[in-house]
This record gives structure tokens, sequence and C-alpha cells, in this order.
């Protein structure tokens, strides 16, 4: 079996309101759908990302760089192409993480090819250890009164999801606190909830907030502090309020995560595969983890998040948006497992498991 070609599709679905965390605000969900075909038929597919800006730049690289490295190649053979596709990172002068972000979606089609020829989901292929995940939402954006953010996590409940992970960081700590005691009472002494700052608070902001609302009463602190010196003060944080810290989504090298996690300043590691070199590297950072006992999690992206933190014992939630946030998870996928007291399901078919809409994809493609 042999690497022929690969087909990449864009997506832009715009949204019905615009989404504000504590220094952003989105109001598109984009991805890339990636198709790899072989010699034999097979056909390897997933999506991957959330690059509104810079996603034809992504497929570019991916057709017409990193498809001449591995064409012609065994897809089976995953860390053989992916050692394949590093050469063009190499470039001093160029945005690295955009070719990292192009070799994951590749990595994530060749790891579907892999479990559809052997017949097996993709988290059974690496061994699993569970058929189901906790899954949460992330949500609670800024710009909603506090019955309206009531509601949100009331809808959480009605779609069956365990808890949410809130966002923070864009207001004082007290008024933070505020918001928390708001989605608190609507979810629930058993609601899990999280906290995303976003790198929105200073070490002492974040520390207030913790003090605000308890520690025992967060699942964990996530990016509670700002990105140039986040190492060493999100330590800080855990040490002085005695909070949980999750991280790493802002990583895209196992070589920075592993800094990241051998220096104490996180419990949890949401290295996020598809801005990072795909499966194949968050899998090599999990086990960097587990000898420092730090919980994997995943930054959003369902589809294949699920397979990951199935894969491993020491797999935490996987997140989902609010349908109104990530149309894409919702809508683009046809055969989407069951989520069901607080609970997702992992696919049953072969490799990723996934039956996309054509109609949908037809529909919001943003080919140039």
């Amino acid at each position: 079996m042999k690497i022929e070609r690969i087909e990449v599709i864009p997506l832009v679905v715009p949204l019905a309101e615009t989404f504000r965390g504590s220094k952003y605000s989105m109001s598109e969900r984009a991805t890339l759908i990636t198709r790899v075909y072989t010699d034999d038929g097979i056909m390897g597919e997933c999506y991957n990302g959330d690059e509104v800006d810079t996603q034809h730049e992504i497929a570019r690289i991916m057709t017409e760089e990193l498809l001449p490295l591995i064409a012609g190649r065994d897809p089976l053979l995953v860390e053989q192409c992916w050692d394949a596709m590093l050469p063009p990172t190499f470039d001093i002068l160029r945005d690295r993480k955009l070719v990292v972000m192009a070799m994951a979606a590749i990595d994530s089609a060749l790891w579907d090819i892999v479990g559809q020829v052997a017949g097996l989901p993709v988290y059974k292929l690496w061994g699993g250890f569970r058929a189901e995940i906790p899954i949460v939402a992330i949500g609670g954006y800024y710009g909603k009164t506090d019955a309206q953010l009531a509601a949100e996590m009331e809808d959480y409940l009605s779609y069956g999801l365990a808890g949410c992970k809130l966002k923070i960081g864009g207001m004082s700590p007290a008024d933070d606190a505020k918001r928390f005691e708001v989605a608190r009472r609507a979810g629930g002494d058993d609601f899990v909830l999280t906290v995303d700052a976003n790198q929105g608070y200073t070490v002492q902001e974040a520390v207030e907030f913790v003090r605000l609302v308890g520690a025992e009463n967060i699942r964990w602190f996530e990016e509670p502090v700002r990105w140039y010196n986040d190492v060493r003060w999100m330590r800080d944080v855990r040490y002085m309020a005695g909070v949980r810290v999750a991280a790493g989504q802002s990583e895209f090298t196992r070589q920075g995560m592993g800094d990241l996690i051998a220096s104490g300043a996180i419990d949890v590691c949401n290295f996020d595969a598809s801005w990072s070199g795909g499966p194949t590297e968050w899998r090599r950072i999990a086990g960097i983890a587990k000898v420092f006992g730090v919980e994997m999690g995943h930054h959003e992206e369902v589809q294949i998040a699920a397979h990951m933190l199935a894969s491993v014992p020491h797999g935490t939630y996987t997140e989902v948006f609010h349908p109104t946030r990530d149309p894409l998870f919702w809508d683009l996928i046809e055969n989407r497992s069951p989520v069901e007291n607080g609970m997702y399901q992992l696919p049953t078919g072969p490799g990723w498991g996934l039956v996309l809409d054509e109609g949908y994809i037809a529909k919001y493609r943003d080919d140039k």
C-alpha cells in the first residue's frame, strides 16, 4: 500500500453570534478536512483545527510541500511519515507552527487508514483503556446576563454533558467569581466546573479568584496567567492557591511541553494534537506526562481527542462547544456518537469512525 494523493477541503461556518473570551473573540468556525488516498483504494479522513485566517496556507503546505515528502510511502508506517514531513520546519524564516498544523492534519488521516486496515477504532488500536469518556462543554463566554449564563449551563445538562469549562480572565477576579457562582448554582453540586483565563490574569489576580471561589470547587484552572512568564507563574499559582493548573494548548513541540511538565507548572496537560503535530506527537507527550503523574486533557476536537484520551489511563475529559459555537461537531458528523449521563461513547467503526455529511461540506466549503 502506498500514499498517492491528498485532498484538502477548507470549511468556514459563520456563527450566529460573536463569542468573546478574556482577550479574543470568534465569529466563525473553520476547519480543514483532510483525505489521504492510497493506491489500493483506502482513503483516510479526518478534520482538524480552527484556522480562519491561515487555513489556505496550511492546505497549500500539505499539498505542495508535505505530499512530495510522503508520496509513495507506506501509510501504515506513520512514524516514518511523520519524520519525513519534519524538514520544512527547519526554515527559521517561516511560521513553523503552520507546518506543524499541516503535519497534524495528515498524521490524523494516516491513523484513520491504519484503523481501517486493522478493522479497529483508533483508541483500541492504541491499546484502549475505556470505551467511553466524560465530556464537558467549553462555554460561559462574556456578554451574557446572569440569567443567560445560567440558561447556558442548563442547556449543557439537557445535552447530557458532565460540566463546563468557564471562560474567565476578562473581568476582575471578583466579577468573574460572581459569574462562576451563577454557573455553579445553575449546574448543581455534581456539575464539573473548570475555568480558563486564556492567560488573562496576573499571578495575584489568579490567586485572588481561587480564594474567592474556593480551590475545592474548581476541577482545574487553565492558563491562569500571562504568556510571557507562564511556566514559572503557573507554578506559583499552583503553590500559592492550592489549585490544579492545566495548560499545554499554547505549546506546539514535545520539548516545550516536556519543560512545562518537568518544571512542576501543571497538573493537567491539554496539548492540542491538531495544532501541534497530530496524534503521533500527542501520544509521545502522554508518555512524558504519565512519568510525572500529570493528567492528560485535550483542547476541544472531540473527533480525535476522545480516541486519544480513551486510549490512556490518565485521560480526563473530552471537550465540546455549545451547538451555536461549534456547529461542526453537532452537524458535520452524520454518525455522531451518543452523549448520555455525562459520557461520550467512543465510535465503534474503524479508524476515527467518522461519517461526514457531504451536503454540509458542499454548503460551507471555502475553496479559493
